[in-house]
């Protein structure tokens, strides 16, 4: 995967080419796919107290512990499962964060089972429509919003967790329910252009 080096972004990515093709290829854009959106959330759960580049360095990693986040099968692990996943090097391990993915994926069954779609869900707290942002700094740029926090009491309701007002923040910038780029960031257009169609 090759990454333009020249291009002018966020400064949060640096010059980590992994980074950089996040933020230029994933960040910030609408995404409504609900495995997609479960994914997410646990991964973001999993970076509490951690930088997100730890964690997107051991995406992969999660997925193939994590059945590539099957929620039918995550459901299903028992305790030498989750003994498993506390001894893979691979992935963090932490009782508490392990045993998070395992309910949160109890989480998104509910909606499945009650016939709701998870995106849906989410996407109602923007009224179904990205944000749009003019920071000019990241000074700028907050660490939550009202949104957000009402999104955290909502998930938390549904029994999921590792999902508190700052996590979940980081979750809707990443899934482009905010557009969060700077103004001078080569993405910010980009992502505006994409939330149009919605």
């Amino acid at each position: 995967m090759t990454t333009n080096t020249t291009k002018q972004r966020c400064p949060w990515c640096g010059t980590d080419p992994l980074y950089m093709a996040y933020h230029d290829q994933v960040w910030g854009r609408p995404e409504h796919d609900d495995l997609s959106l479960f994914e997410k959330l646990c991964l973001d759960g999993q970076q509490a107290g951690l930088s997100w580049i730890t964690i997107l360095r051991k995406q992969d990693s999660y997925r193939k512990a994590y059945d590539n986040f099957d929620p039918e099968k995550i459901v299903q692990y028992d305790d030498r499962r989750i003994a498993e996943l506390l001894a893979d090097p691979g992935i963090i391990r932490n009782r508490l964060k392990v045993a998070s993915i395992i309910r949160n994926a109890r989480g998104f069954l509910g909606f499945r089972e009650r016939g709701e779609s998870f995106s849906e869900f989410l996407w109602s707290h923007v009224d179904h429509r990205p944000r749009q942002n003019q920071w000019q700094s990241l000074q700028e740029v907050p660490v939550t919003t009202s949104e957000a926090e009402a999104m955290s009491k909502a998930l938390k309701k549904q029994g999921f967790n590792f999902v508190g007002p700052t996590i979940v923040y980081a979750f809707m910038q990443a899934c482009g329910m905010v557009n969060d780029h700077l103004v001078t960031c080569h993405a910010h257009e980009p992502c505006r252009a994409m939330a149009e169609r919605y």
